[in-house]
């Protein structure tokens, strides 16, 4: 059952921003709405500018010590590489602080690259971006893989990457509410129209563009849903019962499965797209962030499989 912060969330979400995303895209109107929308960080982490691979972006981790794991405790915090999510053309690690500081919270080293934004650096600059953050981070160690929305889409296309290359892959990927098909077939792109609290389908389907300049996209980097994904470390998967990207994720999963890979799906009530971001006053936000947490370290930990759930929440 959802909790009655859920329902006034979705409420604000729809009255504050699913107006001001209904027409034509304005990168930069979008990045400014992003923006103002910043939470609160979680208190006690540690957050300081890095670069990881050569890309620029954010770490964040609590207690004492070095953040890059290589010269105070060297391997005593599991890795994790966190992408953050903004439709390809907005938003920054600093932005998504109350995500990566409450996995930081829960004992992780968190670096976020601030990777490049379409337009301006369109597919596959992203890719490559966190392809290369991630070739960084697994050089020190057995690590995982974690992004919500866009940034979902980016950790797919990461794993994607790092096969192709012959990179040690992540011990396991924890996604929110991941955009897997950029054609846009998902049924819930039309079902989910009036209840998606955060975007018009239309208005979401305008992004594509910017990002692609161009580009197919029916490349696996662009629409994961595309992928053979045999061999894909587990993966938990996050989404809204209400979300345009529900079936995004929920066709993710069929695949997933027919093809072995483990995978932990959770489909929450009410809750609006990228509510994670929200954990300073959401019940299901902590709930998410701290069950993709457990998820995540029982994985880089080599801990024995658990059974393949399905759930609601």
């Amino acid at each position: 059952m959802a909790s009655l912060r859920a329902h006034l969330y979705d409420l604000t979400i729809r009255l504050a921003v699913k107006a001001r995303l209904g027409g034509s895209v304005d990168v930069e109107a979008i990045r400014r709405a992003f923006d103002r929308a910043a939470f609160p960080s979680p208190a006690g982490v540690t957050f300081t500018p890095g670069t990881l691979g050569g890309v620029p972006g954010e770490w964040a981790w609590a207690g004492t010590g070095s953040p890059d794991g290589g010269r105070t405790a060297p391997g005593r915090s599991p890795a994790l590489l966190y992408l953050h999510g903004g439709g390809f053309i907005a938003c920054s690690a600093r932005i998504y602080r109350p995500i990566t500081g409450r996995f930081a919270r829960a004992g992780f080293r968190v670096f976020a690259p601030d990777y490049r934004l379409a337009p301006e650096h369109p597919f596959p600059a992203a890719v490559e971006d966190c392809t290369a953050a991630w070739t960084a981070l697994a050089q020190q160690g057995p690590a995982v893989l974690a992004g919500d929305s866009a940034g979902g889409n980016l950790a797919l296309a990461t794993v994607i990457e790092a096969r192709r290359l012959g990179l040690p892959l992540p011990r396991a990927a924890a996604l929110f509410s991941p955009a897997t098909d950029l054609i846009g077939r998902s049924p819930s792109l039309r079902t989910n129209g009036r209840r998606d609290a955060m975007f018009r389908p239309e208005a979401l389907m305008r992004l594509v563009p910017p990002y692609l300049a161009g580009a197919d996209p029916a490349d696996p980097r662009v629409s994961p849903i595309e992928a053979d994904l045999s061999g894909f470390p587990p993966l938990l998967v996050h989404v809204g019962a209400r979300e345009i990207l529900r079936d995004d994720s929920v066709r993710l999963v069929e695949k997933a499965r027919a093809a072995g890979v483990p995978v932990d799906l959770t489909v929450f009530p009410v809750v609006p797209h990228a509510w994670q971001l929200a954990e300073s006053i959401l019940p299901e936000a902590r709930r998410s962030l701290d069950g993709a947490a457990i998820f995540l370290r029982r994985a880089v930990e080599a801990a024995p499989a658990g059974p393949v759930t399905e759930a609601v929440a």
